[in-house]
């Protein structure tokens, strides 16, 4: 298997900015369940209840370093969509490879709402998404020379 990218925690300092100080100890960087599953499971830095309709950003304190020619996509864990249907709020999270250099350090936010009728308990260090690695191709004439400075929606920024 192909080795393409690292998890690393974000700063104190990063974090903080989003989050309160005394979770940034107890982040767990994302992993895989078994050896045969595709997700890297992010775990729930606080716990946090969802109402129905009901939305939350989470800050999960993580940065991905990821090889050039792949991205990071970002899930619901299929188990909370299928019996509760929390949803992302993008539907699918890309963290492309240049986020990683971002100004705010490529802290990855994962933002989600409860489209369900039940509420949902997530208990801190609980997984809560999971994140696939995905190689992608671009096309025989593409030109961008442009690089990466902020965060989300940055590249429409220029």
């Amino acid at each position: 298997m192909k080795r393409i990218a690292t998890f690393e925690k974000v700063s104190l300092n990063e974090y903080i900015k989003s989050s309160a100080e005394e979770t940034y100890k107890d982040i767990i960087l994302p992993k895989r369940a078994t050896a045969g599953s595709a997700g890297y499971d992010f775990f729930a830095p606080f716990s946090f209840t969802l109402n129905s309709g009901e939305s939350i950003k989470v800050p999960t304190g993580i940065r991905a370093k990821i090889d050039e020619g792949w991205v990071l996509k970002i899930y619901p864990r299929s188990s909370l969509g299928f019996k509760y249907r929390l949803t992302l709020n993008n539907t699918v999270g890309i963290i492309d490879s240049d986020y990683y250099f971002a100004e705010n350090e490529g802290h990855i936010f994962i933002k989600m709402t409860n489209c369900g009728n039940e509420p949902i308990n997530i208990e801190k260090g609980k997984a809560f998404a999971q994140g696939i690695f995905v190689e992608y191709g671009i096309t025989y004439d593409d030109d961008c020379f442009a690089e990466r400075t902020g965060g989300l929606g940055s590249t429409d920024r220029k």
